[in-house]
């Protein structure tokens, strides 16, 4: 298989140059191509724009795939917050990839003007920290402490039989969790986050983020909408554009829409 590492500025297709030194390159590795190996030292990261990616590492003499990437997730981040960071795992193109090459100063700049993708990242590096606490956990037999971010491996919740969303053109039916918060999204295989509402099927247009909105159930029975820092699609309820952070009362009947998504919410409980 072809070996390709972006180490340096020969390869040149599509660049943009802006007055903040964005300098993305756009790149194609054929299906089966190395983009970078275990152990490599990281200089870039990558953000795909088509085709799929396979995250593997070898354990125990193994190669084991530790995640299936397609368009929009990025991958080989962690050069961009510490320098000569080795990698820590190996990047293979399962099909034919198109991505975007994205140095220091061009992810400085990403993250001034995309926010969604420094929440990502800080998800999935909590994630990470979480994982290694419960190694230290385990190696250790004491418990260490980390404030709870919601990441890490859940269980599948219970379904509340009397709370719904349901898409306006499919007819098809989300439930809520039966808890007193539902997020809804996209599946991410970078962070490894489900959200209890998951519209990948619908969202062919990947229109929502991957964690989009929460939907809460109040003290007194009601709902809220409450759109998540870095969506970039926006939450609207009855075609008004949520702000970020703050609390919108929803009702049954009305159409809360989740970037492109139109959904109807229903409640068995409320009049």
């Amino acid at each position: 298989m072809a070996k390709f590492k972006s180490t340096g500025s020969k390869r040149t297709p599509s660049r943009k140059r802006s007055h903040d030194s964005l300098e993305a390159m756009r790149t194609r590795f054929p299906s089966g191509t190395i983009i970078f190996s275990e152990g490599d030292l990281g200089l870039t990261m990558y953000v795909i724009e088509s085709g799929e990616v396979e995250i593997t590492k070898r354990i125990a003499g193994k190669d084991r795939v530790l995640a299936r990437l397609g368009k929009g997730d990025f991958f080989g981040e962690m050069c961009m917050l510490e320098d000569s960071y080795p990698r820590s795992a190996t990047a293979v193109a399962v099909t034919d990839v198109e991505a975007v090459i994205i140095d220091q100063s061009a992810f400085t700049f990403i993250l001034r003007h995309n926010p969604e993708i420094a929440v990502r990242m800080m998800r999935k590096l909590t994630d990470r920290l979480r994982r290694t606490n419960e190694l230290l956990e385990e190696a250790g037999g004491a418990r260490v402490e980390l404030d709870d971010s919601g990441n890490g491996d859940r269980g599948e919740p219970a379904r509340d039989p009397k709370a719904r969303l349901v898409e306006i053109s499919s007819g098809i039916v989300f439930p809520l969790a039966d808890q007193p918060e539902t997020s809804v999204g996209r599946i991410d295989p970078v962070t490894g986050i489900n959200p209890e509402v998951d519209l990948t099927p619908i969202d062919v247009k990947r229109s929502t983020s991957r964690r989009h909105a929460r939907i809460r159930r109040e003290e007194d029975g009601s709902y809220s909408v409450i759109e998540d820092v870095g969506t970039m699609n926006g939450t609207f309820v009855n075609g008004v554009r949520l702000s970020a952070g703050r609390a919108f009362p929803v009702k049954p009947g009305d159409t809360v829409t989740f970037g492109t998504i139109q959904c109807r919410f229903e409640s068995d409980d409320m009049v």
